[in-house]
């Protein structure tokens, strides 16, 4: 029998100790520093946890090699997991955009059923269990904890990132995979709050808006995307926030954050704006954008483009109005940075892919090693695509190269 050890309690461990499990010849250790597993599996999708993404998935993925995660992901999609899940007795739901979550609408139901099957599965859970160090032997591994030393015939790297320090973001992962040759990419906040200029953001804090960005850096666009952003205290948030966080996070400075507020063209909104101005003269200035924007919102665009919100609509001349609708097409904020790892959802960057085989995850520089989810060098978008990475690259590396 061979000794199986997987580092990392989270979703892509979880699968690859279920997975090594389903070969009766291995016995399984599943080792996770923590008190419990699967805690930041818990916080995900605000606690509801979305499970995967049924959308394309092409595109979703970034790192150096965006390409490398493909044979995972083709070998266990998203409907190969929520197969998997149902035989556990998991009731899922398909909401807008393709995101899938828990009927339940609740994370720890995805986790209990986790729990069911490794116990069920024979695998061996070491919780509150920190791994120092590794060492290649002439046969296999061993494996030091703060209080014993293992031996592995195969081991799995499941560390997870840097990103949610609170929840279980560690270095822990790159550190181990160093000891035995391996080397990472920079690492940087994704998913995660943009820091602006406060001018406008801290006094719209709380507003939401559906809308469509853009990030640029002087002309040339980095990212761009649509949804739902809310303003906070020190800058914007949201999940089209998120979808372009990674590129603020390496784009380096200069960067400009620009927010088409609503839908319509130009023209169509200067013909809006105009009729609201002959129904309404003798209205203030500042609500002519009421029940096109919040009302906090749209009095703060008619400030950014300049115009006095206290006189009355009969005041605002076609120039004017010109001016309101270009702020609405393009309200634009000054990006000063990210927030940190603390508050980011995942870690863009990782483990070298490149050292990997992407058909079986396990190490070109150490044979027996493989490793998988957060850890390697693959990031997705917001909306399931991370935890859709962590299953996929899970099962792949638990099948230990056959």
């Amino acid at each position: 029998m061979e000794t199986v050890i997987v580092i990392g309690g989270g979703a892509s461990g979880i699968l690859a100790a279920l997975t090594a499990a389903e070969d009766p010849a291995n016995r399984v250790l599943l080792l996770e520093r923590q008190q419990r597993i699967g805690r930041k599996l818990l916080a995900t999708g605000n606690g509801r946890c979305n499970l995967t993404n049924i959308g394309p998935l092409p595109g979703h993925y970034h790192g150096e090699n965006p390409d490398f995660a493909a044979p995972a992901l083709e070998g266990f999609g998203p409907m190969a997991v929520l197969a998997f899940f149902r035989e556990l007795g998991l009731l899922t739901t398909a909401e807008e955009g393709g995101r899938v979550y828990p009927l339940s609408n609740s994370a720890n139901s995805v986790l209990d059923v986790l729990r069911f099957a490794l116990d069920k599965a024979g695998v061996e859970q070491r919780c509150s269990c920190t791994v120092r160090n590794l060492r290649r032997e002439k046969q296999g591994f061993t494996v030091e904890t703060e209080t014993e030393r293992l031996h592995a015939d195969k081991l799995i790297l499941a560390c997870g990132g840097a990103a949610g320090a609170k929840l279980g973001g560690v270095m822990d992962g790159y550190q181990l995979a160093k000891a035995l040759g391996h080397k990472r990419t920079g690492l940087y906040p994704a998913l995660v709050q943009l820091l602006t200029e406060p001018d406008y953001p801290r006094a719209l804090k709380g507003v939401r808006v559906q809308c469509s960005l853009r990030l640029k850096r002087k002309a040339f666009l980095l990212a761009k995307a649509a949804g739902e952003l809310q303003f906070t205290e020190t800058g914007v948030s949201g999940p089209a926030v998120f979808d372009l966080s990674r590129a603020a996070a390496t784009g380096g400075e200069g960067l400009v954050l620009h927010i088409a507020l609503l839908p319509q063209s130009g023209g169509e909104l200067r013909a809006l704006l105009q009729a609201r101005r002959a129904r309404y003269p003798a209205l203030p200035a500042g609500e002519i954008l009421t029940g096109m924007l919040h009302n906090r919102l749209g009095r703060m665009v008619v400030k950014y483009a300049g115009l006095n919100g206290a006189g009355p609509l009969s005041s605002l001349s076609d120039g004017d109005l010109e001016k309101l609708a270009d702020a609405c097409a393009d309200f634009c904020l000054p990006v000063t940075g990210t927030e940190g790892f603390d508050n980011a959802q995942v870690t863009a960057g990782g483990l070298r892919s490149s050292d990997f085989d992407p058909r079986t995850l396990e190490s070109r520089l150490v044979p027996g090693l493989f490793a998988c989810g957060e850890l390697l060098d693959i990031d997705g978008d917001c909306g399931g695509y991370n935890l859709q990475w962590a299953w996929a690259s899970g099962r792949l590396a638990g099948r230990l190269g056959t």
